[in-house]
């Protein structure tokens, strides 16, 4: 029987971490970790996700900033306010929640943050620094995957890994961590080919493509640990809807953990979030003045 890795109950202790941290830092330097969220537009995903990311950040003793800005803006104004952000020594993160409107480039939008308060850790900056080994802010989400790999296993060395997924935000990010913990990793995309074949020499699986129920039981070696990063909502054939996962969960049994959808990966993200915005804090203690 599969066991279950669960990602509240891990978000929840992490955040009690973070909580005594906040608390702890502003003893130490009178100052509280403060987290700035830029929402542009009225996406109604990205302003219940801020909601959520405010709230948590209230709860674990840190201040939350909101910039709610017109989908109309454009994109000097919010280079412009990232501008403003990064010169205020009372911000510590800084989060330009996405998608963004069609007339900014997000890409020029998440090179403006200074890397120092990138607490989404998408700063070529923090990407090359991720890739050495070298430090920097990690991405919330991959930094989540590591957290609930860890509770399960405890020496990475000469594992076999398949991570399903080659962006950016996950399945890169993933890989450089599992290589740092010296694994063997292997990433696939939508090109790859005889996936089944590859994912069942894997000992340990991260699914972050976006495709519900692509990866099948069969696939699965017994015993492997799967990490399932895929949230996805379908409607049932009596019209109720669900969130499923890239993995049919039912068909795991013979796994020897994995992670559930919803309850996994998911409220780790936020935790790391919080975790990251702690760190930044301390970055900014040791950043040059003047």
């Amino acid at each position: 029987m599969v066991a279950i890795i669960d990602g509240r109950a891990l978000a929840r202790s992490l955040s009690d971490d973070t909580a005594r941290a906040v608390a702890a830092f502003r003893d130490r330097h009178a100052v509280v970790p403060c987290l700035a969220v830029v929402l542009v537009g009225e996406d109604a995903a990205s302003t219940v996700y801020v909601a959520r990311k405010v709230a948590e950040t209230a709860r674990v003793g840190m201040i939350s900033v909101e910039h709610r800005l017109d989908a109309g803006t454009s994109q000097p104004d919010l280079l412009a306010l990232i501008a403003a952000l990064n010169a205020d020594p009372q911000v510590h993160g800084i989060l330009v929640q996405l998608p963004l409107p069609p007339q900014i480039d997000p890409g020029r939008v998440l090179d403006a943050i200074d890397p120092a308060k990138d607490v989404d850790g998408f700063h070529p900056v923090n990407v090359g620094r991720l890739s050495t080994g070298t430090g920097g802010l990690v991405p919330c989400t991959p930094l989540g995957c590591l957290e609930l790999l860890d509770t399960v296993i405890a020496d990475y060395r000469g594992l076999d890994a398949v991570v399903i997924g080659k962006s950016n935000i996950v399945g890169k990010p993933v890989a450089m961590m599992l290589l740092e913990r010296e694994c063997t990793v292997t990433v696939t995309h939508i090109a790859t080919r005889g996936l089944a074949d590859i994912v069942r020499s894997a000992d340990i699986v991260v699914a972050a493509a976006g495709s519900p129920r692509l990866v099948r039981g069969a696939w699965i070696k017994p015993g492997a640990v799967v990490i399932d990063v895929g949230i996805t909502r379908v409607v049932d054939a009596d019209g109720r809807a669900r969130l499923v996962g890239d993995v049919a969960f039912d068909e795991i049994g013979h796994a020897r953990a994995a992670t559930p959808v919803p309850g996994g990966v998911g409220p780790m993200t936020i935790a790391c979030l919080l975790a990251n915005t702690v760190r930044a804090a301390h970055l900014s203690l040791a950043a040059p003045h003047g």
